[in-house]
Order: structure tokens, then C-alpha cells, then sequence
């Protein structure tokens, strides 16, 4: 019998787990039909998923159809659930992205595509509600095209319409269907495995209306995988049952598992480890059956195992990537007096156990217990598992968003360990990555130099710790760690003396670089009133959020764009204040970006990098017998072994440049790091080689190593509209009345100062409230205005010409940008602040009236 493991997910209260259960009820998988409102559906087993009527934690059902066993895992739509969401996905054949008819779309909505995309799972859309005023079936299908796919097709026709359908989604289907007159099941069943084409159906689970049509095309359109002989498998989620067993949930991903095999792994600290399989079950809600086997393509709980963890690879299959999905918050948890601190760390260890997002921090120094969670709902599900499971109230206090740090450039980290009877020194390259890389570790070391053993464990020691920062003490995140150099002793090296001695490079590394704090962003979607647009763009601007120009779709308008979450966290609340109720802010996390306020928070924290014993950053080195501490900044002429990375290498291509000037500056930046950026993008200036690290020194303009362009032809001046508009007070204030009338005297005013300073005057606006509009641009009396395409934003316009430009030509950009100043520094243009160039307008307005009083 073919077998599929298929997941469904969708945002909150969308009818998911009623579709599940509808699924289960017409295939004859349960007997009676159970309902969410009354806590008794199949799949929500847990008494707080009966209680507040949503899926908490992913459950698995089996079902047949004709000769295929399918395994359906239910997944949590509430976005504080996402993790748990996510770990089920890294084990799906298909996935059931379940869609409100009345709600179409939603932002969660598009967080649960992203992911979808990221782990490759093909999908099948179900349109659920449709038996509700206002569900509109070619409205859905308009929403799904431009918001998910464009080749989201509608299957509720018959197989030669279907055909006809699938036919436009791709060039191969679309010859195969003209040469042979159509399409059979195959070809379009490949494409569906290929996400080629995503199949749309329309019903109602609640009534039961569409359920054994949608079953036909999840059986005629999905096709089982091919796994290997050799065993393997992929831990997606770790749970206990009522009697405490722990469970480890797999899936069979290649050959086969019985009881009483004895299987190897490595834990999540890296111990390699043997597990007896004690027994197999195969659950549907909280029921099971036992089995002596599980074959390929099976998903399945087993006991006996220790130390495994969600995202674990066995035998050949590989763990993995780091997740998506991250907590953004950090709470303290407040224990009731008669508690013992240290039980209780104990018991929230098996929480973390089943929900590794959880990350329970020990703050030995003060004995507090700390936890990162998503939100108001996991605190209070979590406050609720920990009095049912452990029977004491816990409660959580000061939540504080959880930062990151990371660094702007290379360094070399040193540390050696070297006490009476002990050695080993470690030199680790830290490079930054990519924003939302997380860490890599890598080695570079010869063998002839350090043993392949003692390599190895480095890279362990380098992977086992949370790695912190030297700014607020939070994790560090978005470097590659590479052990360049080492050295060993014949007979007085142990496997704990590289521990310390790696430990000690990494943190001397982060203690000698330029560190970067990082914050975590949300994705918005603001809705409001149109007469509430002002204001939404006040508050937008107040709280550091970038934001796309207003959409308006009738009385009520759309911004999109990304904000800091610790400035949104209570918004919500304002946004349905001044809107009377008629907002909505939906917000969905993004990742790490630059922190926007990196001072402040700095200062708050209040952590002592160089008092953090538990994370130290001297050396230690041994003389006469006896072992003596050097300083992290005195260091580099004690070390055994010489400086092995060479980080003066400037031959890169201005792309890559332009990409390392970039790639970290998400918000505004000192005129200082420009002019450091400056240098790096002309060329470095000339510098007394030293094997210590240098920081960036601040460029001279006037010093003859700086090259400095040679132009021809005239001056550029480069405008971002709104941008200006909304930087400008009094503009601003025009703007929140009527943003037509705004741009229209931001318009005059460039004429004006145009007409002044001489300049070629380029003023851009993004495309306002106009769909598949294409860029225009028109001549207004002696000035340029260009009007960009639609999805093509006005910064992306001004990058792109300021590149192009500045070979030949002296180009200005005014904007407050923090983001663009930096590219079109980047790109050989110069900025001037909206508040410099309003004084420039300014003078130059008056200029203009001194002239013409003086010609009366």
C-alpha cells in the first residue's frame, strides 16, 4: 500500500482542525464526528486545546483511500504556536493550507507559505466557509493568485478542465497538453510534487459540503516518495505520555525500524549514543497501536530513546537547519516561595524537552530562570502546563525583547589555556554573515599543524555553547567560526583544555571586533480609516517602522512594511483606540535586524563584559610552574603560535564592497562609520602592518592615498518624494489633510530650488494606488519626476540611477533613509539629510526673494 504523510495547517480559526476531523469522519477513520466548539474533536487531545477550542500541539491520524494509507498531522494555527508548526513541516509529503472563504489571505497566512517554501512541500489549497455571506469564489481565487501564487489553479472542475487549467501553470504541461490534446492525472500529479501548481477546492468542513470531492483529488494528485534502503529517519517533535514514557515522534525516512533495534546517534550536546527501540506506536488522536515494525514513508512515536530532539537526523538523514521561527520575547519566571529554584529548573528542562524554542536560560548570578516565548497566549498555555504537570503556579515577569549580536567585520580570536600540567591554544576567524544566517562553523587548520581529534572537538565546543555577546551579554548569531590555528602538547593536552581555550578565542574575538547589537522586526499590515492615515503614519514614523505608501481600498487604507518589536508590542491596543475599533494590525516576526536604538538599550542592560567570569576573554599562560593571567588586549605577543588570518586582503570587487558596506546598516548611522565605508569602498588607507587588530579608522578626504572620482558633466540631484514629504514638518502636516496637495508643493519648491542651484533635479515618488502601473516619467517646467512601476519602490529606483550615474556625473541623494544613505554612499554618491536639505531650500527660497525685491 502506497503511503503519504500529509500535514494541515492554517491561520487561526480558519476551520483547519474541523476539515481534519471532517477528513477522518467520511474515510471511516473515527466512527463519530466531533466538533471543536464542544472539545470534542479527534486530533485536540490536550485539555487546554478542548478548553480554548485551538490546536496547540501537532497530533497524527491515519486514513485510507482506495490503496493509499495516508498520515495526517494536525499543526497549531495561532502564530505563538508557529515552532511547533514549523517541526512538523521538515517530515510532510504534502501539506492542506486551509483558507477562510470570508477572510481570504491573512498575514499569518503568509508566514505559513514562507515556510512551506522553505522545507519544499507541495500543497493543496482548500477553501473552507464557503457556505458563509460574503465568501465569493473568484475573489478568492483573484487573492490566491497575487498573494500566495499565480499558479494556484481551481480543481473543482472535471479531469479535462483541470487539464485545460494546469496547462498554463508551466511551458512543459502546456506542450504536453497541445501535443497529445490534453493532460492525464500523472503529469499533473507530478506537477503538484514538483510545486508546479498548487490545486484550489471550495467547500464547507462544517457541513460536510466538498469533503469526498477534495479526498478524489488529494487521491488522484499526490504521489508517494521514494525512499532508500538504508535506514534512516527525522525526529520531529518529543512528547511524554500520561504515564510520563517519553515518546520520540519520527518518520521512517529510508529502510527499516524494529522493535528491539538497536540504533545510533548523537545527542544535542554531541555524546554519541546507542538506543534500544523498547516499543512502536502509531497514534490517531490519543489513541495507538502497537506495532513490531515500521517501514519507509511511516510516522510513528517510539520509546527507549534518550537524548533525541525535534529536527534530529538518524543514520543518513541530516539534521535539520536552524528554524525559521524564534521567540522574540524573554520573560523572568517568578516561582511561588515554597519552590525550590533548582526543581524547578529541572522540570521546565522537560518543557524545553518537547518545545526546544522555549530556551530556558539559568542566570546562576542572580538564581533566576529565564524563557524566551512568542507571546500573551504561549504565557498563559505555559503558566497552565506547568501547574497541570508540576502542580506549582509559576508566573513571568519584565518581558524584554530578546536581542542578538553580531559583528561588522573580520577578526581573529586567540585563546590559550596553559595552567601547571595542562595546554592548548585555539585562533578562530569570526566573519559576519548575511543578516538571519545564524552560526557556521568551519575549520581551515592543517592537519600537519593540530590533529584531526582535536579539530573535531574544537568544532564541538564551538557548537555546544550559546556563544554571548560583549554589548548586552544576548546570544550571538549571523558569523562564521573558523579554526584557523592550533596547538596541542604531547603529553599534558586534555579534551577540557581546548574547551577553555576555544571559549576563551571566541570571546577575546567579539571583545577585539566592532560588535552589532541586533532586534528582532515584525512584518506589518495596518489597516485604518482613511481619515486615520495621518495619524497610522505618525505613530509609523514615531516608532522607527519603515512603511510602503498607503494603499486605499475604498473608506479604508493598507500600509505594509517592517517595524522594531519592541516598539509595537502594545500598539495593537492604540490602533484600535483611535480608530474607534475600525483598525487592524496584523504583525508576523521577520528576523534580526540592526537594533534602532542601540545606545539606549546598551545603557538599560547595564552588562559588564569584562566582569563576566562565566565568559572570559584573557588567556592563561604558565611560567617558573605557575599559572598567570594576560589580559584579552595583551595577549597577542604572549601566543604560541603567529597571527594565522589574513583580514588586510583588499581585493574585492567593488560589488562585494558595496555588499560588506551594506550589509548591516539597516537604520540610520554616524557620519563617522559613512566616512569608514567611504574608505572601504575608494580604497584603504595606508597603515603600519601590526599583527593586533585595527579598528576602522575614519577617512581623511584630503589624504592622497583616497582616489577620489574625476567627474564630467553636470551635477545630479536626486529627490525621494515621499520620503521628503514625510520628514518635512510642515509637509507633513499638508500630507495628513490631502497627500496630493502635499506632493504638489514639494513639486513646486524643487522647481524653485532647481532653478537656483543649477543641478539636474530628479524627483521620485513610488507608485501611489495604481496596480500594474508602469514607470513614467515626465518633464515639469525645468525639473525631472518620475512615478516608478508598480512593486518597484522609490529607494530601489534611486540605488539602481545613483549607480549608473555616479561614473560620470557628481550625484546628490536627499533623503532620511538610513538604508539608502548607506547604498548610494556605497555606489559613489553623496547624501544630504531631509533636515540639510530643507535648510538648503530654505536659503535658497530666500535667495530667490532678495533677487526679485532687488530687480523692484
Amino acid at each position: 500500500m502506497k503511503n503519504i504523510t500529509i500535514g494541515i495547517t492554517a491561520h487561526v480559526d480558519s476551520g483547519k482542525t474541523t476539515l481534519a476531523e471532517a477528513i477522518l469522519y467520511k474515510t471511516g477513520a473515527i466512527r463519530k464526528l466531533g466538533r471543536v466548539d464542544s472539545g470534542s474533536s479527534t486530533l485536540d487531545t490536550d485539555s487546554i486545546e478542548r478548553e480554548r477550542g485551538i490546536t496547540i500541539f501537532s497530533a497524527q491520524a491515519e486514513f485510507t483511500a482506495d490503496d493509499i494509507r495516508y498520515t495526517l498531522l494536525d499543526t497549531p494555527g495561532h502564530v505563538d504556536f508557529t515552532a511547533e508548526t514549523e517541526r512538523t513541516m521538515c517530515v510532510l509529503d504534502y501539506a492542506i493550507l486551509v483558507i477562510s472563504g470570508t477572510d481570504g489571505v491573512q498575514s499569518h497566512t503568509h508566514t505559513l507559505w514562507k515556510l512551506l517554501q522553505k522545507y519544499e512541500v507541495p500543497v493543496f489549497i482548500f477553501v473552507n466557509k464557503m457556505d458563509l455571506i460574503g465568501a465569493e469564489k473568484s475573489s478568492i481565487i483573484h487573492d490566491l493568485s497575487n498573494k500566495l501564487s499565480a499558479e494556484c489553479v481551481d480543481f473543482t472542475g472535471n479531469s479535462s478542465e483541470i487539464a485545460e487549467v494546469s496547462a498554463f501553470c508551466s511551458e512543459k504541461l502546456m506542450e504536453k497538453y497541445l501535443s497529445d490534446n490534453g493532460l492525464d492525472t500523472t503529469d499533473i500529479a507530478e506537477a503538484v510534487k514538483n510545486r508546479e501548481l498548487f490545486p484550489c477546492f471550495f467547500g464547507s468542513a462544517l457541513k460536510m459540503e466538498g469533503i469526498e470531492e477534495f479526498i478524489g483529488i488529494l487521491r488522484d494528485y499526490s504521489l508517494p516518495s521514494v525512499y532508500s534502503s538504508e535506514f534512516g529517519a527525522k525526529v520531529y517533535k518529543i512528547s511524554y505520555d500520561q504515564k510520563g514514557t517519553r515518546l520520540t515522534h519520527l518518520k521512517i525516512m529510508g529502510g527499516k525500524l524494529c522493535m528491539r533495534d538497536e540504533i545510533n546517534y548523537r545527542d544535542i550536546d554531541s555524546n554519541d549514543i546507542t538506543g534500544k527501540i523498547s516499543s512502536i506506536r502509531f497514534y490517531t488522536g490519543e489513541k495507538f497501536r502497537s506495532s513490531e515494525s515500521a517501514f519507509s514513508g511511516d510516522v510513528c512515536a517510539v520509546t527507549g530513546l534518550a537524548g533525541t530532539y525535534a529536527g534530529q537526523g538518524i543514520g543518513f538523514i541530516r539534521n535539520s537547519d536552524r528554524a525559521f521561527i524564534e521567540p522574540v520575547m524573554t520573560y523572568k519566571v517568578i516561582l511561588p516561595d515554597e519552590v525550590n529554584v533548582y526543581d524547578a529548573l529541572k522540570d521546565l528542562r522537560l518543557l524545553e524537552d518537547e518545545d526546544p524554542q522555549l530556551h530556558i536560560v539559568w542566570n546562576e548570578q542572580n538564581r533566576e530562570i529565564h524563557i524566551q516565548l512568542m507571546g500573551a497566549v504561549q504565557i498563559e498555555v505555559l503558566a497552565r502546563m506547568i501547574l497541570d504537570k508540576f502542580e506549582f503556579a509559576a508566573e513571568f515577569a519584565d518581558g524584554a525583547v530578546a536581542y542578538k549580536e553580531t559583528i561588522r567585520f573580520p577578526v581573529e580570536g586567540v585563546g590559550h589555556y596553559e595552567p601547571l600540567r595542562h595546554y592548548a591554544e585555539a585562533h578562530i576567524l569570526l566573519e559576519p554573515l548575511p543578516l538571519g544566517s545564524g552560526l557556521v562553523f568551519d575549520s581551515s587548520c592543517s592537519e600537519d599543524e593540530l590533529d584531526r581529534n582535536w579539530q573535531r572537538l574544537i568544532l564541538t565546543h564551538l557548537a555546544e555553547k550559546t556563544h554571548i555577546g560583549v554589548l548586552t551579554g544576548s546570544p550571538i548569531t549571523d558569523m562564521k567560526l573558523t579554526l584557523v590555528a592550533g596547538k596541542a602538547h604531547l603529553k599534558h593536552t586534555e579534551g577540557g583544555d581546548f574547551r577553555q581555550a576555544t571559549y576563551r578565542a571566541v570571546r577575546q574575538g567579539l571583545r577585539s571586533a566592532e560588535s552589532v547589537l541586533l532586534e528582532p522586526y515584525y512584518e506589518y499590515e495596518l489597516s485604518v480609516p482613511n481619515e486615520n492615515v495621518g495619524r497610522a503614519i505618525s505613530d509609523l514614523q514615531h516608532k522607527s517602522a519603515e512603511f510602503s505608501s498607503p494603499e486605499m481600498y475604498g473608506d479604508i487604507s493598507i500600509i505594509k512594511g517592517f517595524a522594531p518589536v519592541s516598539e509595537f508590542n502594545s500598539y495593537q491596543a492604540e490602533v484600535i483606540a483611535y480608530t474607534r475599533g475600525k483598525g487592524r494590525l496584523s504583525l508576523n516576526f521577520s528576523g534580526y535586524r540592526e537594533c534602532h536604538d542601540t545606545e539606549r538599550i546598551i545603557a538599560e542592560t547595564g552588562y559588564d563584559c569584562d566582569g563576566d567570569t562565566e565568559n572570559c576573554a584573557d588567556s592563561i599562560f604558565c611560567s617558573h610552574g605557575a599559572g598567570y593571567n594576560v589580559k584579552w588586549d595583551k595577549v597577542w605577543g604572549c601566543m604560541h603560535i603567529p597571527f594565522a588570518a589574513d583580514l588586510n586582503n583588499s581585493e574585492e570587487s567593488y560589488e562585494e564592497k558595496s555588499l560588506k558596506a551594506s550589509r548591516f546598516i539597516e537604520k540610520a548611522v554616524s557620519d563617522e562609520e559613512l566616512m569608514a565605508i567611504f574608505e572601504m569602498t575608494y580604497g584603504k588607507i595606508k597603515r603600519e602592518p601590526s599583527r593586533a587588530f585595527k579598528k576602522t579608522k575614519v577617512a581623511n578626504i584630503e589624504d592622497k592615498n583616497i582616489r577620489l572620482p574625476k567627474y564630467s558633466g553636470p551635477d545630479y540631484l536626486l529627490v525621494d518624494g515621499y520620503n521628503i514629504i514625510f520628514s518635512w514638518e510642515d509637509l507633513k502636516k499638508i500630507a495628513e489633510d490631502n497627500l496630493d496637495a502635499a506632493r504638489g508643493e514639494l513639486i513646486n519648491r524643487m522647481c524653485n530650488y532647481q532653478g537656483y542651484a543649477g543641478c539636474e533635479l530628479i524627483l521620485v515618488f513610488d507608485a501611489y494606488k495604481v496596480k500594474g502601473k508602469h514607470r513614467d516619467v515626465e518633464k515639469y517646467c525645468n525639473i525631472n519626476i518620475v512615478y516608478t512601476k508598480e512593486s518597484e519602490t522609490a529607494d530601489t529606483y534611486i540605488e539602481r540611477v545613483t549607480h549608473t550615474l555616479s561614473k560620470d556625473h557628481r550625484v546628490r541623494v536627499a533623503t532620511s533613509d538610513g538604508v539608502e544613505q548607506m547604498i548610494i554612499l556605497g555606489n559613489g554618491a553623496m547624501r544630504i539629510s531631509a533636515s540639510e536639505f530643507k535648510k538648503r531650500c530654505i536659503a535658497a527660497e530666500t535667495a530667490i526673494k532678495e533677487y526679485i525685491d532687488s530687480m523692484k
